[in-house]
């Protein structure tokens, strides 16, 4: 009997389709956005390239919101977004000499030949900047966010030591955007640790969070007395000037320009000297005075690069190599089990500190019991770590050798550890054992409330963990003044003021043990030594009266909807308005709603079911949080309404995300893939496959002036101006 399908695509496929989707968005969430990873990079491009098979299988699957088809994640809430005048790709992946050799194939089988000589360079492990100068002054400098849209940290960058605010020399570019790595280097990420320790706060895990966390402050001035630097590695756009032949003489003209390029590159003949390159760096990876996590190879040639395109979100003319993740033995001294917000209880390794890829690591995820089981481990047993990049380590196996005996199993626990309800797997099948406990259990309200004042929910600053600890967890005899999110709203100075609270760890939610006494940290966060209220109370407050305004995607981002993030809260809001129209909708109502779909919208319908749901909307809106948005504007003429678009390559006078909201404003559908229902391909510079299947179906073909006859007149006239199908 065959697999029941849906739409051509077998249950199966959809189900790991949707299960790695979550686990990519949710990792690339952690990585670039709250800069706490939560897997390996190994696990991450495992996840992604399985993406990639499974949609290159069944291509219906690659949709605009598929993870394959994004760059970075969305950007902060607390930055001015602004758009890179051409979009920051990403770069594919190789690990070993089988992965480069088929990239040299690709290579030559679309440049018809040799692509080489070739660029090599090292691959820093830091967090990727665009900065735009205008008449040579330094003008506007961005993160990555999305690859389209990022933060705008340009007061923080002009304080990092070697970024020229304005360029020198001769034949200057009366635009240019470069693109380079912010980093900190190794040595003073020791020392800026050790300040850190002395002051009494926390230090960095390492040196990619240390610059992230240092990129992103608020206040420039605290951006200045860390040792920021940064390396340029390309450009995105230049104007008003000899333009280069070749990636190395644009290295050598940015130097001139006074900006700060490495001389750890090379320009080689073939793939075996930059196979020598990479061997070399392998050996020597701590050489540099940064962290590095690879290298990156690049076609020199300009016009080669041209020639060979780019895909949706990487170039065809570079990939990186990245090394094995490192690898040490320690001692696993326990294994004790944390609770996540939605219940899930997750086994942690809890292991004697160790040095490895640059940060002391003490603990380690074992993600479920099955997990556990299957690597093998017993408590008392020395173990493999494995680390890679800057993301939380994982163990690879025990070293058997080293076994006396001692070692004993780890048994999952069959009750909650914070709340003692029996835990329970949520359907049959599921690999994770959950609390059920949802409303009452103080781990999960601890992690839901962390997770509602979050930049891309209510965006509270004052609210971080051990403000939520401490008003879910307070030491006895207090009790809780937060038992669900209803009363965050309804806090008062006078119930913050009393609270004591155990320090508890970020990743695992398991308390902190001051290393000096033995005991539990405890902290009284909201008060002063007087008794008064501290910075820390009044902020929060002054922060709550704030956010009772924001719009009602963040609302419901805060509110913990399962599969509701924020790209999915916008099209809510942006179709429904208001909480009102939310609840009281359909299933099919909801799963009309653009990147919704009936798994999802059964699962809306089911939270807004639970009467402690609706008190947490009754009580917020009793407290003045705003429930609802603005009317939404009236509609323009839908001069496109049924027909379908695909958008490919770099349009001049847009970003993608505008020109798909242009053709979605007229009425018109944007997909990710062309087929023979598309209407017409939008077609940019260095437009790639897409454009070659739509030749091949014959569909037609807009250039940049075509697709402005497209909106301006309407599809009968853009026929004429598309370009001919081509055989």
């Amino acid at each position: 009997m065959s697999e029941p399908s849906v739409e051509g695509v077998p249950v199966t496929a959809l189900k790991r389709h949707a299960e790695l989707s979550e686990l990519v968005e949710d990792a690339r969430w952690r990585y670039y956005v709250l800069d706490q990873p939560t897997v390996s990079d190994a696990q991450f491009d495992a996840w992604f390239h399985e993406l990639l098979a499974l949609e290159e299988a069944h291509p219906s699957l690659q949709t605009p919101d598929s993870p394959t088809q994004k760059v970075g994640a969305p950007v902060a809430g607390e930055f001015a977004k602004v758009d890179h005048l051409a979009r920051m790709e990403s770069l594919d992946n190789a690990f070993n000499e089988a992965d480069m050799a088929g990239w040299q194939v690709r290579a030559e089988r679309l440049a018809e030949g040799d692509p080489g000589p070739y660029l090599v360079e090292l691959k820093i492990d830091g967090l990727a900047i665009a900065i735009v100068y205008r008449d040579g002054r330094l003008e506007r400098a961005a993160t990555r966010g999305d690859g389209r849209t990022g933060d705008d940290v340009t007061p923080n960058v002009r304080t990092i030591k070697g970024v020229p605010h304005r360029l020198r020399g001769d034949d200057i570019p009366s635009l240019v955007e470069v693109r380079g790595e912010v980093y900190i280097p190794v040595e003073d990420f020791k020392k800026l640790n050790e300040q850190l320790v002395e002051q009494g706060k926390a230090p960095f895990a390492n040196p990619r969070n240390s610059a992230a966390g240092t990129l992103r402050q608020k206040d420039p001035r605290i951006t200045a007395q860390r040792p920021l630097r940064m390396i340029v590695h390309g450009v995105g756009v230049w104007e008003g000037a000899t333009e280069p032949r070749a990636q190395s003489e644009v290295y050598e003209r940015l130097r001139e320009f006074g900006l700060p390029v490495s001389d750890l590159y090379r320009v080689v003949g073939d793939l075996t000297e930059v196979k020598d390159f990479i061997e070399h760096y392998r050996v020597h990876r701590h050489d540099p005075p940064y962290e590095i996590d690879g290298v990156v190879v690049k076609v020199d040639d300009f016009r080669t690069q041209r020639e060979l395109g780019s895909t949706s979100r990487a170039p065809r003319w570079a990939i990186a190599y990245k090394y094995p993740p490192e690898e040490v033995n320690t001692k696993l001294l326990d294994i004790q089990v944390g609770v996540g917000r939605t219940g899930r209880v997750t086994p942690y390794a809890v292991l004697e500190a160790v040095s490895v890829a640059g940060s002391t690591v003490e603990r380690a995820t074992l993600h479920n019991a099955a997990v556990v089981v299957k690597k093998g481990v017993l408590i008392g047993d020395t173990v493999v770590l494995r680390k890679a990049g800057d993301v939380i380590p994982e163990i690879v196996g025990p070293v058997t050798p080293l076994r006396d005996g001692s070692e004993r199993e780890f048994v999952m626990p069959t009750h909650c550890p914070e709340c003692g309800t029996e835990l329970a797997y949520e359907k049959e099948g599921d690999a994770d054992l959950r609390c059920p406990n949802a409303r009452g259990c103080p781990a999960q309200i601890r992690e839901r409330l962390y997770f509602a004042a979050g930049r891309y929910a209510l965006d509270i600053a004052g609210l971080g963990y051990v403000a939520a600890t401490a008003l879910t967890q307070p030491l006895p005899p207090q009790e809780p003044v937060v038992r669900t999110e209803a009363d965050l709203f309804d806090l008062t100075l006078d119930q913050l003021i009393p609270i004591r609270s155990v320090v508890r760890d970020m990743d695992t939610g398991l308390p902190k043990i001051d290393p000096k006494t033995g005991e539990q940290k405890v902290v009284s966060f909201f008060s002063n030594l007087n008794g008064q209220p501290s910075q820390n109370a009044l902020g929060l407050m002054q922060e709550l009266r704030e956010a009772r305004e924001v719009p009602l995607w963040r609302v419901l981002v805060a509110l913990s909807i399962r599969h509701i993030g924020p790209p999915t809260a916008r099209a809510l809001a942006d179709a429904m308005r208001s909480i009102d129209t939310i609840m009281d909708a359909s299933e099919e109502e909801l799963a009309a709603v653009e990147g919704i779909g009936p798994r999802v919208a059964a699962t809306i319908r089911e939270w807004f079911a639970v009467d402690w749901h609706r008190e947490i909307i009754a009580r917020w809106r009793a407290a003045g949080v705003r429930m609802e948005d603005e009317p939404a504007p009236a509609k323009g003429p839908q001069t496109l309404e049924g027909l379908t678009f695909v958008v490919t390559g770099t349009l001049s006078g847009y970003t993608r995300d505008q020109a798909a909201e242009a053709l979605t404003g007229r009425g018109g559908k944007v997909a990710s893939s062309v087929s023979k229902k598309t209407s017409f391909v939008v077609a940019g510079e260095n437009a790639g496959s897409k454009y070659d299947k739509a030749v091949t179906l014959g569909v037609p073909i807009l250039d940049e002036a075509g697709f402005e006859v497209l909106l301006n007149e309407g599809p009968e006239a853009a026929s004429q101006a598309a370009a001919p199908p081509e055989t």
